[in-house]
């Protein structure tokens, strides 16, 4: 299967350097994903964040609970970081993060590229919208804990 690719923006009203370490602090991932994937940072902390840093996560998608893990492939404070899944449900999975300031403050830039097993209509039909309703939960939940 295809790449797929996902792209997602949000502004919120703090500075590049306070917006950056809210999501290079690993324990924020929790905070910011829906509480029905009961995702849980199983890396010791303090999580030390850099390229090559990996982090261990378990949750329940659909249902089912599936273990992650991730690798920090680039690190570019305050202006992005990339983890790509190292183990779990996806074939590919890159998230990029970037960050720029924005008038009163910073434009939020969330690329995701991905391919599942199963094929088109497992993306279409589960992967995407399930893809979309987390992210639309991130969003509410930073806008939320900005204040935006």
């Amino acid at each position: 299967m295809k790449d797929r690719a996902l792209r997602f923006f949000q502004w919120v009203p703090s500075s590049l350097e306070r917006t950056f370490e809210f999501f290079a602090d690993a324990r924020n991932l929790e905070r910011i994903t829906p509480p029905l994937l009961k995702f849980r940072i199983v890396t010791p902390a303090p999580i030390e964040m850099g390229v090559g840093t990996l982090i261990d996560y378990r949750l329940r998608l659909r249902g089912v609970p599936l273990r992650w893990r991730s690798e920090i492939t680039e690190w570019d404070p305050p202006h992005a970081f990339v983890d790509e899944q190292r183990r779990g449900p996806y074939r590919k999975w890159v998230h990029e993060h970037r960050f720029r300031e924005d008038g009163e403050g910073t434009r939020v830039e969330d690329r995701i590229t991905y391919s599942v097993p199963g094929g088109s209509l497992i993306e279409r039909r589960l992967v995407r919208p399930d893809l979309n309703r987390i992210f639309d939960y991130r969003q509410r939940t930073i806008a939320e804990l900005f204040g935006g």
